[in-house]
């Protein structure tokens, strides 16, 4: 079990690296798997990265699937030590290996932004809670920004391609993760879907992550931002039920606002409450259905851009 939230535990490909090499083993990678023949799918930007996992493979002997995604947040966040006991783990075992994932994680993510900044690349890393309108809102925004830049997307889900293909039937690239029982993206799937895009020099890349208001929160993809979603239809509270994701962010944006009136939902609170966790979050207030506040977030996109251009030109110097 992934003692961060909860969910059914396979380790992640950067976990899965760090057991495989401690044991003396051959990494083990994603793959890409497509219905069709593979050489129509490169051309068509069809490619679907498929981290897949098979109820055969599980290992539950080993204490690596055991263990948590936050580092020393496997003790401060109410890891069952009696459990961790009968599995003949000590607590320094555990946060040493957490710090191991994280640490294997954030040099992989390090790679990942000077590619990303060596092609002049902004990225944006989407998180939010399942069914916030992640996908209806980048539909929207891809759809308007294609014009005007190169863009791609990376979609991820523990199972299926039906948000990569919404993305495609919009006229954009974008590569579908399968994480199978995993919780997250980390930045070795990203750094691989991001090899399997076309050229996006001087574009957007936006990642949207699985949806979890937990564990994506610890893991550095690469991205220049990383932007939560949350929708009026889940209250107002839930920065402060879920503050590292807030904490992490650069941007809330609340979409669904144009059912705020009929959920009766409270605005001010809900700044108030992410503005508690996090003082410099920015927000926004949009509806992917209707279009409101888009424009906004056009203007914020173009300061990211502008900001990231600044940092480019002074490390060229």
């Amino acid at each position: 079990m992934c003692s961060v939230c909860g969910c059914s535990g396979q380790a992640s490909s950067t976990e899965r690296a760090e057991l495989h090499d401690a044991q003396g083993r051959a990494r083990e990678r994603p793959h890409v798997q497509d219905n069709r023949d593979r050489h129509e799918a490169h051309l068509h930007g069809e490619q679907r990265l498929q981290h897949s996992h098979h109820a055969g493979h599980d290992h539950p002997h080993h204490p690596g699937h055991h263990q948590a995604h936050g580092g020393q947040a496997l003790v401060s966040r109410g890891a069952d030590l009696s459990a961790l006991k009968v599995a003949g783990m000590s607590c320094e075992h555990v946060i040493q290996v957490g710090r191991d994932i994280l640490g294997k994680n954030n040099r992989i993510a390090a790679e990942n932004r000077a590619l990303f900044m060596a092609d002049d690349l902004l990225v944006f890393n989407l998180m939010s809670s399942p069914g916030a309108g992640k996908t209806a809102l980048l539909v929207r925004t891809v759809s308007e920004l294609k014009r005007s830049c190169p863009i791609g997307v990376i979609e991820g889900d523990q199972q299926t391609s039906n948000d990569a293909e919404r993305i495609r039937s919009a006229g954009v690239p974008a590569i579908q993760v399968n994480t199978g029982k995993c919780c997250h993206l980390d930045a070795a799937m990203i750094g691989e879907a991001y090899r399997r895009l076309p050229p996006l020099t001087r574009g957007i890349l936006f990642i949207e992550n699985v949806g979890n208001l937990v564990c994506p929160a610890a893991f550095d993809l690469g991205e220049a931002c990383k932007i939560v979603v949350l929708s009026t239809t889940e209250g107002e509270d839930k920065p402060l039920k879920y503050p590292d994701m807030f904490a992490a962010s650069s941007l809330m944006l609340i979409n669904k606002i144009d059912l705020a009136s009929v959920l009766e939902f409270n605005l001010g609170k809900t700044v108030e409450y992410a503005r508690r966790v996090n003082p410099k979050i920015e927000m926004l207030a949009v509806s992917a259905r209707t279009g409101e506040g888009f424009g906004a977030l056009y203007t914020w996109i173009d300061k990211q851009a502008a900001h990231q251009r600044r940092a480019l030109e002074d490390t060229r110097r």
